[in-house]
């Protein structure tokens, strides 16, 4: 990817506005005026250059704290084969490692399925043992 050419101050404004969020205090701390901060600051998020230094970090962080889609179903799979160990107290105050449970298991299993839709409900519409409830009476009157 090619380097995005920022100034020292833009660079400065561009980190302390992805921590704040607030444009006009970026700017203050990055070492513009106070009487300006508030414009420089608004011009500063459309600059193509800071934009996409700004857009760069906010998904390199997105990246590397929100499980993505690959991640979740790597977890799940490993759960649901085992390969997952919880750790449990045992009476006497030791950790032991133990499988997880078949429930666990069963869950990621059922969770993966419904990613890939390996099941769906169907109904039988030509059911005689189907009744219609209308207003919460199930009596039939």
């Amino acid at each position: 990817m090619v380097d995005i050419k920022l100034t020292t101050k833009q660079q400065k404004f561009a980190d302390n506005y992805i921590e704040t969020g607030n444009a006009k205090q970026a700017a203050i701390q990055a070492g513009y005026s106070k009487k300006t901060a508030a414009v420089i600051g608004a011009e500063n998020l459309i600059k193509p250059n800071v934009k996409a230094y700004i857009d760069k970090k906010m998904k390199e962080i997105a990246d590397s704290k929100i499980a993505g889609q690959k991640e979740v179903l790597e977890l799940l799979t490993s759960v649901m084969r085992g390969q997952v160990k919880e750790v449990l107290v045992a009476g006497n105050g030791d950790a032991v490692e133990v499988p997880t449970s078949t429930k666990d298991r069963i869950k990621a299993a059922e969770l993966i399925g419904k990613r890939y839709s390996l099941w769906k409900d169907v109904v039988d519409i030509n059911s005689s043992d189907i009744k219609i409830v209308i207003g919460g009476d199930t009596n039939g009157d």
